[in-house]
């Protein structure tokens, strides 16, 4: 199944409107960490609204894909967990560390304008050594 992925401005939306397979999820994260590049883009928008239920391995990728981005210097959000979904992935221990999450479109889109207004032009998001 192929995932729309829109760019808004300076960052890339991408709309899970059906469970994907994990081909399908290798297929969206290769293709959004590409494309953060080929459009320099400083930010990424996840939308699982849609979604009713989240495995493992696709929390691990969304996980995966939020460093990949990061690395790339664009800033990920996931937005829309529904309740239902935030609560058996509590119940199987399924985690989002260190990835940032909004309630909707609207938020995800406020949050990395804030992040991008906070990072300061010229110093890069990498701590020398």
């Amino acid at each position: 199944m192929l995932v729309p992925i829109l760019k808004q401005r300076h960052y890339l939306i991408a709309t899970i409107q059906a469970a994907l397979t994990d081909e399908d999820l290798r297929l969206l994260r290769d293709g959004l960490v590409e494309q953060v590049g080929r459009y320099r883009s400083r930010g990424v928008i996840v939308d699982l609204t849609a979604l009713d239920v989240m495995d493992s391995f696709a929390a691990r990728t969304m996980r995966d894909l939020a460093h990949m981005t990061r690395f790339r210097g664009a800033e990920m959000v996931i937005v829309g967990i529904q309740p239902e979904v935030a609560f058996s992935m509590v119940q199987l221990g399924l985690t989002l560390e260190g990835v940032s999450t909004a309630l909707d479109l609207e938020e995800g889109l406020a949050y990395l304008d804030r992040r991008g207004k906070a990072k300061r032009p010229g110093k890069s998001s990498m701590t020398p050594r």
